[in-house]
């Protein structure tokens, strides 16, 4: 081996070691906790500053300052945020939306701090702990691997099996069910808190490790820390071998590739790629591995329409007209609340409306003002230069469909996956097009002619910001609207109502980059050049943390967030705005529905109660409606309005389209769900299938409404096979369905939610919505009430009428009488014989024997993934009851 192969190596392996030493903490806190850790970089960071102050500034010696950072900051850092910040969420149910906001808020909290406290300049005085040979910091890396591993490790290579320790057991069982893991008598709060103090401990070994090599200063370090999630995805945030020798592999690869030297116009970009490796393999990762976290992507809380105060709009035009008379420096500073505002407004458009995470709106926003400043300049290869006005149009139609980088990952993606996918497209960006020296070489940017001025660039600005508030809120109303807010508040439930959720969430995401560019463009026109620290990917963070907090579907709160954020940074010292909108995050899981909701629920119990006292033409009212013989205090209780069905037509079935299944096959990790089902939904009749738990019921169910795709077998609806059609395709074909657990749209009203199943349904009929209200008596007052304020009851029904609002030919129902009480339920039974009356094909799933009997036309039991029984009702339940009674 060469002696530049062999020092390359070496180089290689010192960074490599850091790295795993970012995918062991990583994996254990997520093992740990079950919290994908954004905020690791931000610990690293803050450990690597304190070392320093306590070598370089205060003189202490190195050995005492490592024990102080590593030994009791880091740990009790990590247990702080345990106990402060996570756990009080993962006691409200561990909502793996509202964790990730937190860990944000964490991340931006302290690199705000920081920012604060040793100012935003970089250091380059850290001192070594470890000397500059790799072989130390590895030996470091694999016996803390080692140890770990010992400790979590499960026999047999599967996580759900006891692991070697009993720490390690109960971390598996607190991870799994925090809930029924302190039931059997688990410290579930000394597991999460031990997890996290080792995971701190980590990120500042990473950081003291990282520091004298790199650039320490508040947003470089964090940063680079993060891009090197990679490892411990690759890993599957689980196997600490794999993330070790992962880490290593690209550490020296990364290191080797410095040696190559390209040649031609790729050569700037080849250097940045074979520079950045990590980005590399986070882009991979992030896009190829399985997914992390299944869940959805943001608490409906976060993200449900915000009441805006009276008066607000009014209030916030004057204030943004006021530096109208500003001059001098202040307009140039107002110049930038405007541009910031566009920007935000897409945060509104992909994550307020469209319920998806975006973390790499910065990317977009740099794309737009750096396309801006090349068009103007006639820099842009192909096309002439341009006037400013123009370039920024054209810029955003370039920009807007490179939102597919994120949108196309989001139709198969949610939760952490998503995040990590869209935090690696803003990365890649900013390390492989604005570190390029067409966008680094002093790219200057002119305003507009006519508007040069600050005074009438702000007004020209205004005028953008007036058109993209106009576009946003074309984005809430009306079909698209509505379809919007149902993905937002439960994709499943949108898709089964025929909404096209792919298409979707890339509209989302296409007019999300198209408002980021347009800001892009109006700032870098601001500051009249392309500056790209102004859009790294740590911006991006701390843009939409400010968003969600402020509230992500409130058009004001994002105007809001962009005059704090500029007015905080102009105003005060550098850090203020980053540490504000961090501590607001971290209490997101305390206030999910931001500070106005707060402040207002908090001034509700302040005001003391006013005691109510009927009028004197009230008290004269009661008096004469009163029964005879009833006591003052009591008052007569309303009769219950039974559900009326409608009168059963008797239709004919022929033209009727059938659902057939034919040789069915699913399987689960080895465990056969479907074997050779065969089964028919015939028109005009109700079919049933019963069966214990884990007979197939719901995988059937699921392969016939299309969220699950069988092996073999196929599924047909008249002649033609639908087997691997989606949800709202089959939907849309006339295939409705309504889910075991409610699948309502909260922040729509009982109307709006019917409206969707109406407008996407396969016949679309003007007069459904007023018709199926009417028959599940949801009209009058119940009509304009949310839905997030009704019993269950009244939810099926709204479920129940918005699959029925599309006209379906056959009706999936999983388990419809869930929830509901005696009456309710033989109000069901009217409706669906009514329906099935009219020529509508019923499949119904549903443990209740008795209304099976009373409801069905046939009956099919299930076991072990076969039908074994099928028949009329009282024939197939006798048959039942007496092998009951022969075992």
């Amino acid at each position: 081996m060469s002696s530049l192969t062999y020092d390359l190596t070496l180089a290689g392996l010192s960074v490599g070691s850091a790295a795993a030493l970012t995918g062991v903490g990583l994996i254990v806190t997520y093992r740990a906790t079950g919290v994908l850790n954004f905020a690791h970089g931000a610990i690293a960071m803050v450990c690597a500053y304190v070392l320093r102050q306590c070598v370089v500034e205060w003189g202490w010696p190195l050995w005492a300052a490592a024990v102080v950072t590593l030994l009791i900051l880091a740990p009790a850092l990590g247990v702080a945020l345990e106990r402060f910040v996570f756990r009080p969420l993962s006691v409200l149910g561990g909502d793996p939306a509202q964790t990730l906001v937190a860990s944000i808020g964490v991340f931006v909290l302290l690199v705000g701090g920081a920012a604060l406290l040793w100012g935003q300049g970089a250091r380059d005085d850290a001192p070594e702990l470890l000397s500059a040979d790799p072989w130390g910091q590895l030996a470091v890396v694999l016996a803390l691997a080692a140890g770990v591993g010992a400790v979590l490790h499960p026999s047999g290579g599967c996580p759900q099996t006891p692991g070697w320790t009993r720490f390690g057991r109960e971390l598996r069982a607190v991870v799994d069910d925090r809930g029924l893991a302190v039931l059997g008598g688990i410290d579930a709060d000394r597991v999460a808190a031990a997890g996290w103090a080792f995971g701190a401990f980590t990120a500042g070994l990473t950081g003291v490790l990282l520091a004298p090599y790199v650039r320490l200063d508040p947003y470089g370090l964090p940063l680079l820390v993060m891009e090197v999630v990679a490892v411990a995805v690759a890993a599957r945030m689980r196997s600490l071998p794999v993330a070790v020798v992962v880490a290593l592999a690209i550490g020296v690869g990364q290191s080797q590739l410095t040696r190559l030297h390209p040649s031609g116009r790729g050569e700037p970009l080849l250097q940045a790629v074979g520079a950045n490796l990590f980005v590399v393999a986070l882009l991979i990762a992030s896009s190829v591995l399985p997914r992390i976290g299944t869940r959805d992507v943001l608490p409906r809380t976060a993200t449900a329409r915000v009441p805006t105060p009276q008066g607000a709009w009014i209030v916030a035009v004057v204030l943004f007209l006021l530096p109208l008379g500003f001059a001098g420096s202040d307009l140039h500073t107002s110049v930038q609340v405007p541009a910031l505002g566009v920007v935000l407004l897409s945060l509104v458009v992909v994550t307020g409306r469209g319920g998806q995470i975006s973390l790499g709106q910065a990317a977009y926003a740099g794309l737009g003002a750096l396309f801006t400043a090349l068009l103007a300049a006639g820099r842009f290869p192909g096309l002439p230069r341009l006037p400013e006005l123009a370039a920024l149009a054209l810029a955003v139609v370039l920009v807007a469909p490179l939102g597919l980088l994120t949108g196309w990952p989001a139709i198969t993606r949610r939760g952490l996956a998503l995040a990590l996918a869209t935090f690696a497209v803003g990365v890649g960006v900013s390390r492989f097009v604005f570190a390029q020296p067409y966008a680094t070489s002093g790219l200057s940017l002119g305003r507009p002619e006519g508007f040069d001025g600050d005074r009438g660039y702000y007004v020209l600005e205004l005028v953008l910001l007036a058109l993209a508030l106009l576009a946003t809120h074309a984005l809430r109303r009306g079909r698209t609207g509505r379809a919007l807010a149902a993905l937002r508040d439960h994709e499943s439930g949108a898709s089964a109502a025929g909404v096209r959720v792919p298409a979707l969430k890339l509209l989302a995401f296409v007019a999300g980059a198209a408002l980021a560019a347009l800001g892009g463009g109006m700032l870098g026109m601001g500051l009249r050049a392309f500056d790209p620290t102004a859009y790294d990917p740590v911006r991006g963070l701390l843009w939409f943390a400010a968003v969600v907090v402020l509230g992500a579907d409130s058009t004001l709160g994002a105007l809001g967030a962009a005059a704090l954020l500029v007015g905080l940074d102009a105003g005060a010292r550098g850090g203020v705005a980053a540490a504000l909108i961090g501590v607001l995050a971290v209490l997101v899981g305390r206030f999910p529905g931001g500070p106005y909701e707060a402040v207002r629920a908090v001034a509700g119990r302040l005001r003391p109660p006013r005691p109510t006292a009927l009028s004197p033409l009230g008290a004269r009212v009661r008096r004469r409606l009163r029964p005879p013989g009833l006591a003052p205090t009591q008052a007569p209780a309303p009769p219950r309005a039974p559900v009326v069905a409608r009168e059963p037509r008797t239709v004919g079935t022929a033209g009727r389209t059938v659902l057939t299944a034919h040789g069915l096959q699913a399987r689960y990790d080895g465990f056969t769900a479907l074997d050779g089902v065969d089964l028919t939904v015939p028109p005009g009749r109700i079919t049933a299938i019963i069966g214990p738990n884990g007979a197939g019921k719901s995988t059937l169910f699921h392969c016939l409404a299309g969220t699950i795709r069988p092996s073999r077998g196929q599924v047909r609806y008249g002649d033609r096979d639908i087997t691997r059609l989606s949800p709202h395709a089959r939907t849309r074909l006339g295939i409705a369905r309504t889910f075991q657990r409610l699948a309502v749209f909260p922040t729509l009203t009982v109307a709006e939610n019917i409206q969707v199943g109406a407008e996407q349904g396969h016949v679309p009929d003007p007069a459904a919505v007023d018709r199926a209200l009417r028959l599940f008596q949801l009209d009058g007052p119940l009509r304009d009430a949310p839905a997030a304020r009704l019993p269950t009851g009244t939810l099926r029904r709204v479920e129940l009428a918005r699959a029925l609002a599309g006209s379906p030919n056959v009706l999936l129902l999983d388990e419809p009488a869930a929830g509901l009480d005696t009456a309710e339920v033989s109000a069901l039974a009217r409706v669906l014989r009514a329906l099935a009356a009219d020529g509508t094909a019923l499949l119904v799933v549903e443990h209740d024997l008795d209304l099976v009997a009373g409801l069905a036309d046939i009956v099919h039991v299930m076991t072990a993934g076969r039908i074994i029984a099928s028949g009329p009702p009282a024939h197939v339940l006798e048959t039942l009851k007496a092998r009951e009674t022969a075992v």
